[in-house]
């Protein structure tokens, strides 16, 4: 599969004798930094195993912008552009290969975006190794940036829950783990080389059991004079109203933090439950009320400490309460995803559901698939990212989020990473027409019809899902396949993937003239956009467009470009 750091293979056969030989011929391309801001200069690298020159086009959407060329020496090239400052945009760059005659050897694609803030479009991964001597700092930074991850979660970092930073270096976790400060100290410099913001993981209520016996009065109870508990003799549940002791204390522990390290920001955590108790004097709390109140006054306090570029990020487990803390001040709508929302379709309606709670905010999910269900995989990052959100699944090299427990994660097969990869790549890519600048429209998804196969999108198999996003001037239309699948639950393993579609008859009712039509897909060799010949006329019931899709793996977008001057 042709992408960027994917090996593009040509074999070049050369006769001598009855002997037949082949010659492997391998590009590689990583942007240097996850993002850019405006007036930052883009660098590409490029290594091939061959060749005399590298050309790189650099697109917008199914627009031209440039084309750059650079010398191929010792085996490396360099490709250097100053985009116009114009943000969000995200960019393809599609790379060619040729040797000293101009021959294509190979090909290959990345993509960039040129954004704010990180947060507009916040490819969120993870960090959870944090041992004394880990010393491949840049090497991480490097595999993330080339996945375009632009903020890390540092998952249980601390010291312990209710006191962050360490009393001496190194220092041993509440679990029994070494860990060092340096070390996350050198991960955050080397994330912000890259472009990438580092989010110290916090709990909005967890403390020690040693903490809470010298104060026990600053609990949360379930009855009488027993508290919550989270785990067997683990963490007891503190009160987080604002005002409350523990309040004071765990945002005085935030400011330390930011004081004392570079952390771009609190990521604060919850565990689910309880929802309600009450405090040391039996008054009842309202954690659905408390939430959004704490956040607000920790976003106040970060944004003290790092003024405009400052970022709050809060939980909503089991999407829960996400009504009340998404038009909170936080940066990002963050759900984990549970039981019930176990099934394919789930994923879409949840950040659908979250970003108009949150007036738009991006959606961020995070729901754990290990790497060796690529089916899973590819299917629910499909969904996600063709209704404007976001994965937490990526961060350590060659990892994939598989456990609520971050070190537990899995890790990638090649095939995993290639696919994860070009995911990635289309996401970024397309961002202006499938997350930055739309809005959802499900009225919309029912206007297109496949012949022959079923699109209703409330089942999470055997039809083709339809997602629906409305920018300025233009549509977009994503086609999920989930024909044969053999399972609707994102969380069980499929046995197979979608049965691939060909030559697909599409109807689409649409309002206005239509300019011009045009697709894409991850799952193809080439990613960049190709123009559909459609044909235009009315019935009884409107305004319709007709034309054939060539193909549908897993996931094809269809763009839609409206005529302005109607």
């Amino acid at each position: 599969m042709k992408r960027s750091l994917a090996l593009c293979l040509l074999l070049l056969t050369f006769l001598w004798g009855n002997a037949v030989y082949a010659v492997e011929t391998t590009i590689l391309v990583l942007p240097d930094k996850a993002f850019y801001r405006p007036g930052e200069t883009v660098t590409l690298h490029v290594s091939a195993s061959t060749g005399a020159r590298v050309e790189a086009t650099i697109r917008y959407l199914d627009e031209t912008i440039t084309t750059l060329s650079a010398p191929v020496a010792e085996g490396a090239a360099r490709l250097e552009w100053q985009p116009e400052p114009l943000a969000p945009r995200g960019y393809g760059v599609d790379i060619r290969l040729l040797d000293a005659d101009g021959l294509e050897l190979a090909t290959t694609s990345t993509a960039f975006d040129v954004l704010e803030r990180w947060i507009q479009a916040p490819r969120y991964g993870f960090l959870s190794e944090f041992k004394p001597g880990r010393d491949n700092a840049d090497e991480t930074m490097s595999w993330a940036a080339q996945y375009h991850v632009n903020g890390l979660q540092f998952y249980d970092w601390q010291y312990r829950h209710e006191t962050l930073l360490p009393p001496s270096e190194p220092y041993v976790d509440v679990l029994g783990r070494e860990l060092s400060l340096e070390t996350v100290k050198r991960l955050i410099d080397a994330a912000h080389e890259r472009n990438i913001a580092a989010m110290p993981y916090t709990a909005i209520y967890g403390a020690s059991m040693a903490f809470y016996r010298e104060h026990p009065d600053w609990a949360l109870f379930s009855s009488g004079e027993r508290p919550f508990e989270f785990g067997e003799n683990f963490l007891i549940i503190m009160d987080p109203t604002p005002g409350s002791p523990w309040a004071t204390h765990l945002l005085g522990e935030f400011a330390r933090v930011l004081d004392e390290t570079a952390f771009d920001g609190i990521h604060i955590d919850q565990y689910g439950a309880p929802m309600r108790g009450r405090n040391s004097a039996g008054e009842m709390v309202s954690l659905e009320q408390v939430f959004p109140a704490f956040i607000n006054e920790a976003a106040a306090l970060v944004e003290a400490k790092r003024g405009d570029d400052s970022v709050v990020l809060f939980n909503a487990v089991r999407n829960w309460p996400v009504a009340a803390v998404a038009p909170s001040d936080v940066d990002a709508v963050y759900i984990e995803v549970w039981d019930p929302y176990r099934h394919f379709m789930d994923l879409p309606r949840l950040v659908s559901r979250a970003q108009e709670l949150g007036g738009g905010k991006p959606v961020i999910i995070a729901a754990y698939i290990h790497p060796d269900r690529p089916h899973n995989v590819r299917l629910a990052n499909a969904l996600i990212f063709a209704s404007g959100g976001y994965h937490l699944e990526l961060g350590e090299p060659g990892a994939m989020l598989a456990d609520p427990y971050f070190p537990q994660f899995g890790m990638m097969a090649p095939d995993v990473q290639a696919t994860t990869r070009a995911y990635y790549d289309f996401l970024v890519r397309y961002e202006n027409v499938l997350a930055l600048g739309t809005t959802d429209a499900p009225d919309r998804a029912a206007a297109l019809a496949i012949e022959g196969v079923m699109t209703n999108t409330r089942r999470s198999r055997d039809r083709v899902a339809v997602i629906a996003r409305r920018g300025e001037g233009r549509e977009t239309f994503s086609l999920i396949n989930l024909m044969g699948i053999g399972g609707e639950l994102w969380d069980e393993p499929l046995p197979n993937g979608p049965t691939p579609l060909r030559d697909l008859p599409v109807q689409l009712r649409v309002d206005a003239p239509v300019e011009r039509l045009w697709y894409a897909s991850p799952d193809d060799r080439d990613p960049q956009a190709r123009p559909l010949p459609f044909t235009q006329r009315h019935d009884d019931t409107g305004r319709l467009i007709e034309f054939t899709l060539p193909s549908l793996d897993y996931w094809t977008m269809i763009v839609v470009e409206y005529r302005l001057d109607r």
